[in-house]
């Protein structure tokens, strides 16, 4: 690919003007050189700002799909988690693998066109609808990274292990059918998977996804742990009250001092939904090394709860985001929900800034930071040697008119309503150019197909 040439870009040590970039055959950053001349071979940006594109480290792919179709009150009168949880399983008894590879790919360009250049997806419907595996026990997973190849985006894959309804061992049942494994099963699935991936992008790369201490047993979270202890290992972990109380009553801690204090947890973990912490927990997350995924758009939605990020990130946490439910695919609303989520809980403004940096600043770092760590992959920031993950931001549009530096990203992050990405490299595919992504045409082609027929049967 060309090298590219634009007047700003923030590297690891600041905001920088006239800045050319190359990239390597592979998708890799080669140099970097500042402060020079654009020359007529490169792809040259003017009124662009280029910027780290982050990593999406938790996403549902098929549950964008639901979106919209939940927000009716059930006839008990009070609406939850749970509630939204039986709606969902109703929905799977549809969902073919056709469907997930529409659907997926659709979400995907989504988070392109959003500014994410990487998704580490959560997947876990791995069965048809009785919970026989198909002739491809990894057929679903297939599908997923067939969706990665169409919209381009850096893929890492997160088979989910899912065994049992409870800590207390209880069958699966219903739509939870459509997840389950055993150990066995899961490493033929995982195999099957790997095999896929490795002939597809070259960043693209997997790791495991015990899904809960409620669905995973203590013994098989002990075995997967071992047998992938590379990572990434990501686990759902103290979302729900109930689930904690549930855990709580059966091993005696809370979920995430069980973790901490039963399993070496270190930066190859990210601990999904860790909204619910007691100091302690806190403050072994932030010592183990481990990522705190969070999903404030889906933790809102869903009414999780707030996660404390002010005392995770004093105590130099590492947090990421996802999008999860994908019920609004905004990497822009989802930096302002963490942040404004803090304003109201706290009663501040400005609440995760630093005497360094402005809030859009260190909200920016930490997350493009983080989520490169929670998906395995060398990326987050421009510089020699990592995957070309790089965002083009439009500094000529009406809300970024004259501005600098960290000022650029506070306006984007709280001031805009536009969408402001012009364009998104994933390990140098230039996916998404002037605003759109380059197959949007096919990808939207193929989704309203299966959201016709699959609300058809709703």
């Amino acid at each position: 690919m060309p090298n590219l040439f634009a007047e700003t870009a923030l590297l690891p040590d600041g905001w920088v003007e006239n800045v050319r970039i190359e990239v390597g055959y592979e998708g890799r950053i080669q140099s970097i050189e500042k402060n020079q001349k654009a020359k007529p071979d490169d792809l040259t940006f003017k009124d662009r700002a280029l910027l780290p594109a982050p990593t999406n480290l938790h996403s549902h792919g098929f549950q964008r799909a639901l979106a919209g179709l939940t927000e009716t009150r059930g006839a008990s009168g009070q609406d939850s988690f749970w509630t939204w949880r039986r709606i969902m399983y109703s929905f799977l008894e549809h969902l073919t693998p056709e469907d997930t590879e529409a659907i997926n790919a659709f979400a995907q360009m989504e988070m392109l066109e959003a500014g994410y250049a990487c998704v580490a997806e959560f997947h876990y419907v791995h069965h048809q609808a009785n919970g026989t595996p198909y002739d491809n026990i990894a057929e679903k997973s297939h599908r997923v990274i067939s969706a990665s190849e169409a919209s381009g985006i850096g893929l890492t894959l997160l088979p989910v292990y899912y065994a049992q309804g409870g800590v207390d061992g209880r069958q699966l049942e219903g739509g939870q059918l459509r997840f389950k494994n055993n150990i066995q099963q899961y490493e033929k699935l995982w195999d099957g998977a790997s095999r896929k991936i490795q002939s597809a992008h070259i960043d693209n790369c997997m790791g495991i996804a015990p899904h809960s201490l409620r669905a995973v047993s203590k013994q098989d979270l002990e075995i997967l742990s071992t047998i992938y202890a590379d990572g990434p290992i990501h686990i759902h972990i103290a979302e729900q009250l109930a689930e904690i109380e549930e855990i709580s009553r059966a091993y005696g801690k809370p979920p995430v001092q069980w973790l901490l204090d039963n399993f070496g947890v270190d930066k190859n973990w990210c601990l999904i939904h860790a909204t619910h912490l007691t100091d302690a927990e806190c403050m072994g997350i932030a010592s183990s090394g481990a990522v705190a995924g969070l999903c404030p758009i889906t933790e809102a939605n869903l009414g999780d709860g707030i996660f404390d990020a002010k005392s995770l990130m004093k105590r130099n946490g590492v947090i990421g985001l996802g999008t999860d439910s994908n019920v609004s695919i905004s990497l822009v609303h989802e930096l302002r929900a963490l942040e404004y989520s803090q304003r109201l809980n706290l009663k501040g403004r400005a609440i995760l800034s630093t005497s360094e940096k402005s809030t859009g600043r260190t909200l920016f770092d930490a997350v493009c930071y983080g989520g490169a760590m929670a998906a395995g992959r060398k990326s987050g920031s421009i510089e020699v040697g990592a995957w070309a993950d790089i965002l083009a931001l439009d500094t000529a549009s009406i809300d970024l008119l004259t501005l600098k530096g960290d000022t650029l990203l506070d306006t984007w992050f709280f001031a805009s309503n536009s969408q402001l990405v012009t364009d998104v490299w994933s390990a140098g595919r230039h996916v998404v150019q002037n605003s759109h992504h380059i197959n949007r045409e096919r990808i939207e082609r193929d989704y309203k197909t299966t959201i016709l027929k699959l609300r058809g049967l709703l």
